[in-house]
């Protein structure tokens, strides 16, 4: 990590993008996804272990997902005004004891306490590691968005891939060796945490102006389409990444194995669609990203109920490369809205997307113990109509041209 401490040493905060300290916390939230998708890619093995039902799964996921939603957003404000030293560490601390505690749990309640503790080191990491990659972005907010959120992509993906060849041959105890993987990400978030600590501490390092670009009704109402738009983006997502192995099962008699290989080529192209968004955000604009993104899905997500084997892998990963450019936009933009609140507004987002994704989660595992998980994909494909809503997002280039 001296490329981290030489970078804090010869040149001021934000003066350029700090690739150092982005490239090390992207890595950083690909050990923390990988960690946290371990609990979705091994659904199958844990349904079969304790004789689950779909909404008992969904259940599972509620409990991760909604720990972090519900507490990112109150993590994020409170170290906006009163910064915790090392608190991602802490973070990752969380998930490594909620790993040993699946991988060794004996009934359902020892379950859904581990995935909540996941889900707290969640809640920890994303606020804070969300705005050191914002103070390392040199002004290219939207790389340096997806260069964060595109590690925890690849971790994301890799997690099912991890699953299908480790824990899945050795089973769920073998959930306890990537502890390893937790104890690397904790020694390198403590040497980034002292860098922001050394970049927070210099005189007006990365300060942002205060004012808001529009009158405050504009800014709620501009936050609240945002967060519909993610509504829409995470409900469908959580049909994919929850029950997507489900479905090629049933569908198409695939093995196990081979549906966590097509679960991990849609999470591939998510993360491609992610590191994508940033960088044209930056170029032509975040809110031309999110039209694009949201409602050029559309047609794809409308024809993948009737699509073969061959035609839904292909669908899922286009659905997966254009749905996933979005969320960096979103975020930037929200950020853009609210000046000098980095932390509350990415926990905000950030909190809200594993909320709705684990709340549609629990829904969607009903609807699909009640009318079949087909009928799960044909609701879930008109999601991205809501993408029109764009509409009543303001011009953040106009507001800039006015103020200068």
């Amino acid at each position: 990590m001296s490329a981290i401490e030489s970078s804090v040493d010869a040149r001021p905060a934000a003066a350029k993008v700090t690739f150092s300290i982005l490239l090390a916390v992207s890595f950083c939230h690909l050990l923390n996804d990988v960690m946290q998708s371990l609990l979705p890619a091994v659904y199958p093995m844990l349904k079969t272990s304790y004789g689950l039902s779909f909404w008992q799964i969904g259940l599972l996921t509620t409990a991760f997902q909604g720990t972090a939603s519900l507490l990112q957003p109150l993590i994020g404000y409170y170290t906006d005004r009163r910064p915790v030293e090392y608190s991602t560490s802490a973070g990752m601390t969380s998930t490594l004891l909620g790993l040993v505690l699946l991988s060794f749990a004996h009934g359902y309640a020892m379950l859904l306490i581990g995935a909540m503790l996941v889900g707290l080191g969640s809640a920890v990491f994303h606020p804070e590691s969300s705005r050191i990659a914002r103070l390392a972005s040199g002004g290219r907010h939207g790389l340096a968005q997806s260069l964060f959120q595109v590690g925890g992509n690849f971790g994301t993906a890799l997690g099912p891939l991890l699953a299908a060849f480790i824990v899945l041959p050795y089973g769920q105890s073998s959930i306890a060796w990537f502890a390893l993987v937790a104890l690397l990400g904790i020694a390198i978030l403590w040497r980034i945490s002292q860098w922001g600590s050394a970049v927070r501490a210099r005189p007006k390092a990365g300060a942002e102006a205060a004012a808001m670009p529009f009158p405050r009704d504009r800014t709620i109402l501009a936050i609240a389409t945002l967060a519909v738009l993610v509504f829409s983006k995470y409900i469908y997502m959580a049909s994919l990444t929850s029950y997507y192995t489900f479905y090629a099962i049933h569908k198409f008699g695939v093995s196990v194995q081979q549906s966590q290989l097509m679960l991990f080529a849609f999470l591939g192209a998510v993360a491609a669609g992610t590191i994508l968004g940033g960088p044209i955000g930056d170029r032509i604009g975040t809110k031309t990203v999110i039209w694009i993104s949201i409602l050029g899905v559309l047609p794809f997500t409308l024809a993948l109920p009737y699509a073969n084997l061959e035609w839904t892998i292909a669908l899922t990963i286009v659905i997966g490369v254009v749905l996933a450019s979005a969320f960096s936009a979103i975020v930037v933009f929200a950020q853009e809205l609210v000046p000098g609140r980095v932390g509350m507004i990415s926990g905000l987002f950030f909190g809200f997307a594993f909320g709705i994704a684990g709340i549609a989660a629990a829904v969607l595992g009903i609807v699909a113990d009640a009318k079949g998980i087909d009928y799960v994909y044909h609701v879930c494909s008109y999601l991205p109509l809501l993408g029109l809503l764009t509409l009543f997002l303001p011009s953040l280039k106009h507001a800039k041209e006015e103020r200068a």
